[in-house]
């Protein structure tokens, strides 16, 4: 057998690459459709020996392609048959599928979506209203922990509870701060920030990240932060690692908890002094000993025994140590709580993982490893930052909106989440994550409802946002400030498939970013200067 050079090798690859690549979308195959057209293309890439790109892929007239869609679609109000499904979905397995799969879209015109865990809250990362290509990271789940030097290379589709479950099988003291929803992509979570309840400790998960390997639209693989710049790294480490490339893998390092830790859930209504107690939370949880984070949860229910609604306030617990140390903190601090140690649960921190998770108690920890929903539902989700405590007067406001808001069987609800700590003394400009020092608290507001239906969707679309508007008074303004991770196409967003203007992203470029949106424009300006990564809210390049 006669084996070429290199040189000669990949000169007449090239050749090859230039006669079969004009097939794939030429006339003289008018029957193909873009699918077909783009699965051709696959194949005419480079490809890893024995493994044709074509076979990572499924299109629309494969017998899986359904289940492929849906396996990650979290939210079902982008289920419907009205929503734009894929070309293809590129179940990439190796960095060469991934490059592939740019090449084609490239050539093609397809938009590329990169999808992780899926829970993307307007689905950009599995929907698009001009054609597209998906890219499901899934595959890419590999976690290799150094429990020598306390670090982790984390793939950018392994999950928070894959990794959760690795750190625990290495050690009893160490875990990693991020959110609480196992199910949660790697990728996009730490891109976006990643918040969870250990942040008032340690913050962060982009302040732990220590390196990155990330993929650009030349299909190039920046193996760690020194190669891709500086800025580079800045700007994926809470300015969505979507907008600039392909994050491939993530290097974290780990933190140190106490072998056991306490958490608790303790209920209140109006009745029972909620309006006084979330007034004095404001005034505590933000300040209190940091080892100590308290959400709250505040739903309208009804009343059991009188007619009409009320406001249930949950009061959910995560403490550093022992219930003794806890109650001391308490009984000094926050005394209106009425804590008592039969209100404590001590567990240890991979246990108290299953319970933030809002398993069942004594679940199994096996659980965290669990990707795959079968419960999914409808819903909208968005976000507030509050700076300045609501007053008693403007807390009971609130809670007579909500029930006003949430006639049967529509309910809107909220998530209020206390910053302080160590948040407060990390600089707005560290990472993109502006939101730092001066917040109180931040707000996740819901909306869910079970049934299809557009006329129905759209009768609780605009509740939840008649309730946003309503709480404008309590909450940060120009701008008002919201999370990335939790998307809301309501704030804005730019002209499908067109290179976005640095003057039409900055509509929610400030609410999300800030001071540091214009920076983050930048890097896009060099990194990916064709804006090639886009999506109804990327960041643009510069005209």
């Amino acid at each position: 057998m006669k084996f070429w050079s290199r040189p000669t090798f990949l000169l007449i690859l090239s050749l090859i690459h230039l006669i079969t690549i004009p097939r794939v979308y030429s006339s003289s195959s008018p029957t193909l459709s873009l699918p077909e057209h783009f699965l051709r293309c696959l194949d005419t890439q480079p490809a890893d020996h024995n493994s044709p790109n074509s076979r990572t892929a499924v299109i629309p007239t494969n017998s899986t392609f359904s289940t492929n869609l849906m396996a990650a679609v979290r939210n079902l109000r982008f289920a419907s048959t009205s929503t734009r499904k894929p070309e293809a979905i590129v179940a990439a397995v190796t960095e060469t599928h991934i490059r592939a799969a740019i090449s084609c879209c490239k050539l093609l015109n397809l938009e590329l979506r990169i999808r992780s865990g899926g829970h993307d809250y307007e689905g950009f990362s599995y929907t698009s209203p001009v054609p597209f290509v998906i890219l499901d990271m899934y595959n890419f789940n590999k976690i290799d922990i150094n429990m020598t030097d306390e670090t982790v290379w984390i793939q950018a589709g392994a999950s928070l509870g894959e990794l959760y479950y690795n750190i625990a099988s290495k050690s009893k003291v160490h875990a990693f701060p991020a959110g609480v929803c196992p199910k949660v992509g790697a990728g996009g979570h730490f891109s976006g920030g990643g918040f969870g309840n250990l942040m008032r400790k340690h913050g962060l998960s982009i302040d732990h990240i220590i390196d990155a390997q990330i993929m650009d639209a030349n299909g190039r693989v920046y193996r760690d932060r020194r190669s891709m710049g500086e800025d580079v790294f800045w700007a994926i480490r809470g300015g969505g690692g979507g907008s600039y490339g392909v994050i491939l893998a993530w290097k974290i390092k780990l933190i140190r908890v106490p072998e056991k830790v306490t958490v608790f859930k303790l209920e209140r209504t109006v009745r029972e002094g909620a309006v006084d107690l979330v007034w004095k939370w404001q005034q505590v949880a933000p300040v209190i000993d940091r080892d100590l984070f308290i959400r709250l949860e505040i739903k309208p229910i009804n009343r059991k025994i009188s007619k009409g609604k009320t406001i249930k306030v949950s009061f959910i617990g995560m403490f550093l140590g022992l219930p003794e140390r806890l109650l001391n903190i308490t009984k000094q601090s926050f005394p209106e709580l009425h804590l008592t140690k039969s209100d404590c649960m001590v567990k240890k921190w991979i246990e108290s993982t299953v319970f933030w998770a809002n398993y069942p108690e004594k679940a199994p920890i096996q659980l965290l490893l669990k990707r795959i929903s079968t419960n999914e539902y409808y819903w909208k989700r968005t976000s507030d930052f509050v700076q300045t405590p609501i007053s008693k007067q403007g807390l009971a406001k609130i809670f007579q909106t909500m029930i006003d808001h949430s006639p049967l069987p529509r309910r809107v609800w909220m998530q209020w989440n206390p910053w302080g700590g160590k948040m407060a003394e990390i600089e707005s400009d560290a990472t993109p994550f502006v939101h730092r020092g001066g917040n109180i608290f931040m707000i996740e507001h819901f909306m869910n409802w079970y049934r299809p239906g557009d006329e129905l969707e759209e009768q609780f679309l605009a509740i939840a946002r008649s309730f946003k508007e309503a709480m404008a008074p309590f909450v940060s303004k120009n701008p008002r400030e919201a999370f990335f991770n939790y998307r809301d196409v309501d704030i804005g967003i730019t002209t499908p498939g067109d290179n976005a203007t640095y003057e039409g992203a900055k509509v929610y470029g400030d609410s999300y970013f800030k001071g540091n949106y214009l920076r983050l424009v930048k890097v896009k300006a060099r990194f990916d200067r064709t804006n090639f990564f886009r999506s109804q809210q990327g960041i643009p390049v510069l005209a």
